[in-house]
């Protein structure tokens, strides 16, 4: 099974969840998402397979969501996706990817619960 994380090396969280995949064995691909962010497509086909909406993805903490307006009453799904590929320090990390599974990793324990 191939397994490519969403990993920012700057992030605890992201470093700690990758890791215990590598703790646990698990063969995976590291995608520098900041430097490769992600089409619009694919962060669908991720939320797909995590069950999570764009708003449960986004980093609301992050300057780029406050000077774009993302809380803003209104603000869809859509314009979430398009902030997160045109600006990946707003989506949440780490992000494991693998066949048909994907989960995010707040905690990053629940990265182990896709992989086995």
């Amino acid at each position: 099974m191939k397994a490519v994380i969403w990993h920012n090396p700057r992030c605890s969280k992201s470093r700690e969840g990758l890791r215990l995949l590598q703790e646990k064995g698990v063969e995976v691909e590291i995608r520098k998402y900041i430097e490769d962010p992600p089409s619009v497509e694919e962060l669908k086909e991720v939320l797909a397979r995590t069950g999570l909406s764009a708003h449960e993805l986004i980093r609301r903490k992050e300057k780029e969501y406050r000077e774009l307006g993302l809380g803003a009453e209104g603000v869809g799904e859509e314009q979430l996706l398009e902030a997160m590929s045109t600006h990946p320090r707003l989506i949440e990390r780490p992000v494991l990817v693998t066949g048909d599974s994907a989960a995010l990793g707040r905690p990053p324990e629940q990265l182990l619960e896709i992989v086995g």
